[in-house]
């Protein structure tokens, strides 16, 4: 892929996952996660190039404009977003897939002063809240999320959630509860089941209860269908259920 469409992409995923962007020029001039991954593109070159003093300034240089450390070895798929950034770091041997999202105080570490594979893998699509820690040769699979200041040093299954520390893969009552909460547009995923916190508590009970009564709804629905009865329109507002459907549901 040429540079210059990945840069144009580059700026493109700043507008989708952060309201705050407003302008391109905004985008090209003052987020320096956007920075540090245009700088990592060339320090990166330089260090497949053998030019690895050069590129190890490069990346340098880059660390002292943005306040993100990314060593040049690493790997960086794309559409990668560093929102705010400051405090990143990222190992010699890791790796981050397409369409995953850092935020600052991210460190992906090593734990061993070995040669060879020490830093992690993120898989597509990973989420890494604020302050996280993922350390070792560890795999991190498609979709998931890591809350923040969690530290991880196992690896997380594909689409799970894992928060705390060390961190855990959350039960699937804590995964339903995660998808209703980001229909709602809140997501929580960086929240335990152990704070002692009751506003906290209460949302997760709101949260639990219409994540259950969705489910009730769809148990509802799929057996209208087997027994010949039309249900589109109430599926197609499942999310908030609307009692005057059920006249059309019943007709």
């Amino acid at each position: 892929m040429k540079l210059f469409e990945s840069i144009k992409e580059d700026v493109k995923v700043v507008f989708e996952r952060d309201p705050a962007a407003r302008t391109r020029w905004e985008v090209i001039t003052c987020y320096p996660g956007f920075h540090a991954v245009l700088i990592h593109k060339l320090s990166h070159r330089l260090w497949n190039a053998g030019l690895k003093w050069m590129a190890r300034f490069a990346a340098h240089v880059g660390r002292w404009l943005t306040g993100i450390e990314i060593h040049p070895g690493a790997k960086i798929g794309r559409r990668v977003f560093i929102d705010h950034g400051m405090g990143v770091v990222i190992g010699e041997t890791a790796e981050i897939g397409d369409d995953s999202t850092l935020y600052h105080g991210v460190t992906l570490g090593g734990t061993s002063w070995k040669e060879g594979k020490r830093h992690p893998t993120l898989g597509k699509g990973v989420i890494v809240g604020a302050g996280a820690k993922i350390l070792g040769p560890v795999m991190i699979g498609d979709g998931a999320k890591i809350g923040s200041n969690a530290v991880v040093v196992k690896d997380v299954p594909v689409g799970a959630t894992a928060v705390g520390i060390p961190a855990r893969i959350l039960d699937e009552v804590r995964q339903a509860r995660e998808k209703k909460a980001e229909k709602l547009g809140f997501s929580a995923y960086a929240i335990g089941d152990d704070m002692n916190d009751p506003f906290t508590k209460a949302i997760h009970g709101l949260i639990d209860h219409s994540a259950a009564t969705d489910h009730k709804i769809e148990l509802i629905l799929q057996y209208l269908e087997k027994i010949g009865v039309h249900t589109e329109e109430a599926k197609a507002t499942a999310d908030g259920f609307d009692p005057k459907y059920l006249n059309k549901i019943v007709d």
